[in-house]
């Protein structure tokens, strides 16, 4: 009996803070907040601000983290400061991809920080792994995890400037979202 008394309020505490996680950061929003913030310096500082208070364990909201921390780097000025955001970024992305190492969302977005760092740091060694998984779940779409407006940016993203290659490119034209 005190077994399962205990099992179930073990249940009910998991739950309760996946509902916090899911109904404070609303992943809509978390789009929304880190487009602004890659235009936009004080965006940014409050969309990382918001996103350092994040201590769950929800795969695609500490993604968001981790894009929040990587996008500082372009506001600081300071190259050890930006390597020092950066290599934070990398190690919550690698959280976030042990927690759902599927999930397209999560590849996309640590493609579009690693394409952007310079390959001499060596912080870029997922972009290929990235791309091909993001690139299959594009193809897979509508059975993948992506609505069509997000399926749909992610695409038109990787077909602007050199994100991938013709090969790529040709793939991603022909698919229909």
């Amino acid at each position: 009996m005190t077994k399962h008394f205990l099992l179930v309020l073990l249940l009910l505490v998991v739950g309760r803070t996946w509902a916090a996680d899911t109904a404070r950061y609303k992943v809509d929003e978390l789009r929304l907040k880190y487009l602004k913030a890659s235009t936009d310096e004080n965006a940014a500082r409050e969309f990382n601000k918001e996103m350092q208070a994040y201590n769950g364990q929800n795969a695609l909201i500490k993604a968001y983290q981790a894009a929040s921390v990587a996008v500082m780097a372009k506001y600081i000025w300071n190259p050890y400061g930006k390597l020092k955001q950066i290599k934070a970024s990398s190690a919550i992305f690698e959280e976030a991809v042990k927690l759902d190492s599927r999930h397209p969302e999560i590849r996309f977005l640590r493609f579009t920080v690693e394409h952007y760092v310079p390959r001499y740091l060596d912080l870029s060694a997922h972009v290929d792994e990235d791309k091909r998984i993001v690139i299959s779940s594009l193809q897979a779409y509508p059975k993948s995890e992506l609505s069509q407006g997000v399926a749909r940016t992610i695409r038109d993203f990787m077909l602007s400037k050199d994100h991938c290659t013709e090969a790529e490119r040709k793939v991603l034209r022909n698919i229909r979202i």
